[in-house]
């Protein structure tokens, strides 16, 4: 009597699913990107190890020097981190815009410009002021100045309809031809013969390295940037009005959003990430400002920011993932006699498996939160 007693007192179990639905659901739209993404990588894999089948070299040689390369050693894991640094902060180029369905992949041009201000601004400073004033001066510089330059392509998107892809592209170029003309000109250090650039930070100006690790402050202010980008995405009105805007312009400006101020100041926000990561590369890693700058930081984060699916936060794992394949070119071209090329290469069928697997989304049922409903 007691064991039916309490068999009754337990809800129906409809009732005990339909508890669990909203868990469910948030779980099949939060599973769906992770699956997708990571299936695209394990193609990306495969299809370029048959490239080097072809070639006839091993993909399992290949795989295990990767690894050894970014993350076998903690000397290794250092290294990836190092290269991964930047790669956050020129995702977020990316993946701010894309918020607002807008594809930017000039922030190559707002890395070059913002660490060439940054250079700029300290000179005049350089031994008449402290380094703690001289740095956030340089980040200040660097962040304007890729906001204004990025800024400027989501006014041309907004205001006279120019296409953001092909104008953030075009100003990348003229970018790198304006840098090369401020360190072969106005800002050349007499001293820099063989490579031209502006004169030298002395190290007490060195932004420096995390206390315990080889890996400079870039990594730290990286992932902070990601953490308040989530925040003001996920958290605040004016990402909510942007996510608003990115699903629907039309709908969006019926409601009376301000779908000009939002384009404009996504684009200098994420200009702005992509100029610091300039004046990180000055401060931290270059220690002047020279044609090392176009390392090509600014077109592999846009592959971070489409792998990571323009989450702020998954841009962490992914720079990591991305900086650790980068870490083991060198690796790769000594024991296996293959082209320093060899990495980018790989880079470039990840990114275009990623596209082609973008057609997957919303064809999975499992991930529909409909289904989830309908067994509810």
């Amino acid at each position: 009597m007691t064991i039916e007693a309490n068999t009754s007192a337990l809800p129906p179990l409809s009732a005990q699913t339909g508890n669990l639905r909203p868990m469910l659901e948030w779980l099949a739209r939060r599973a769906e990107p992770l699956v997708i993404s990571l299936g695209a990588i394990l193609a990306g894999l495969a299809l370029f190890s048959v490239v080097i089948v072809v070639i006839g070299k091993s993909p399992a040689d290949l795989f295990k020097l990767m690894y050894t390369g970014g993350f076998g050693s903690w000397f290794s894991i250092q290294n990836s981190l190092s290269r991964a640094a930047p790669l956050l902060l020129t995702a977020l180029c990316v993946a701010l815009p894309a918020r607002l369905g807008l594809v930017i992949i000039g922030g190559e041009g707002a890395v070059v410009l913002g660490g060439v201000a940054a250079a700029a601004i300290a000179l005049p400073f350089i031994g008449s002021a402290p380094p703690i004033i001289v740095l956030p001066l340089m980040a200040l510089a660097g962040m304007l100045m890729g906001g204004l330059w990025i800024g400027a392509v989501g006014m041309l998107r907004h205001y006279r309809g120019v296409n953001e892809t092909i104008a953030s592209l075009l100003m990348a170029y003229i970018a790198i031809a304006l840098m090369n003309h401020f360190i072969e000109g106005p800002l050349r250090d007499p001293a820099s013969l063989n490579k031209p650039s502006t004169a030298p930070l002395p190290a007490e100006y060195m932004l420096g390295n995390i206390p315990g690790m080889d890996v400079n402050w870039g990594l730290a202010i990286g992932v902070v940037a990601c953490i308040i980008s989530f925040i003001l995405i996920e958290a605040t009105s004016f990402g909510f009005a942007a996510r608003i805007a990115g699903g629907n312009v039309r709908a969006a400006q019926i409601q009376g959003l301000p779908v000009g101020r939002l384009i404009v100041g996504f684009a200098a926000i994420a200009g702005s990430f992509a100029g610091l990561a300039g004046m990180v590369e000055v401060a931290a890693v270059q220690g002047s400002a020279n044609a090392s700058l176009a390392a090509g930081y600014g077109y592999t984060g846009i592959l971070v920011a489409f792998l990571a699916r323009h989450n702020p936060l998954a841009i962490i794992p992914v720079a990591i993932l991305l900086g650790g394949i980068d870490a083991s070119g060198g690796l790769i071209q000594r024991r296996m006699d293959l082209p320093d090329a060899t990495v980018l290469v790989l880079q470039g069928t990840l990114f275009v498996v990623i596209l082609l697997c973008e057609t997957f989304y919303g064809r999975f049922k499992i991930f529909n939160p409909d289904l989830w409903k309908r067994t509810a």
